[in-house]
């Protein structure tokens, strides 16, 4: 194996690593995605936006970021009450269903509004920040030459999940067309979201 192509695999690998867990943000792509809801948009922007904190990290702006621990605390404060509203939402529609999953095309209110919550959720968690400008940078640093080949394994790695996570949530929409199967999904992303939140919180 070449050294750009293995420096692209351990760029892809770490990527993936981060990224593939329970949280605010995967929980919202699958909700959109199983809801056929600005699919294509909310993943370009999980996508690009992953893509524009690696290229900073690689960058070196991560160590600007160490050197202002402050604003990790302020932003942690700001990304958490964000998610504790956002989850307070979800254990709402658990109460109080909307009815069935729609298969429907977006509105543009809907599109607006699951663009914001997107960008909300992508740039107001500090964990974003921490993976993606601060330890992929990091870890790129150590690849030299070669480290713009490891950020772009590692941008591809996040798109290749987000685009997954996304689109092939819509797989099952088959059973969750009923109000009982989309109160367990909203119950597990209110859970996520408020989980977080409170951690969020309380480690800034």
């Amino acid at each position: 194996m070449s050294p750009a192509l293995s420096a692209a695999a351990a760029g892809f690998g770490t990527g993936l690593s981060l990224i593939v867990a329970i949280g605010a943000q995967n929980a919202f792509v699958l909700r959109q995605g199983v809801r056929r809801e600005a699919v294509l948009a909310v993943v370009g922007i999980c996508a690009l936006s992953d893509a524009a904190l690696i290229a900073l990290g690689v960058g070196g702006i991560g160590a600007v970021v160490v050197a202002w621990p402050g604003a990790l605390t302020v932003v942690g404060w700001i990304g958490g009450a964000f998610l504790l509203c956002y989850g307070a939402l979800a254990a709402r529609r658990v109460v109080d269903p909307q009815g069935a999953l729609r298969t429907e095309g977006d509105t543009a209110g809907s599109v607006r509004r699951a663009v914001l919550t997107c960008l909300a959720m992508t740039w107001l968690n500090p964990h974003v920040y921490l993976d993606t400008v601060f330890l992929l940078g990091s870890l790129a640093a150590d690849q030299g030459p070669l480290r713009w080949t490891f950020g772009i394994g590692a941008a591809t790695a996040s798109l290749c999940w987000f685009a997954a996570l996304g689109f092939g949530a819509r797989l099952l929409g088959r059973w969750l067309t009923k109000p009982a199967a989309w109160r367990v999904l909203d119950g597990l992303v209110a859970v996520t979201m408020i989980v977080l939140g409170v951690t969020l919180i309380a480690g800034s």
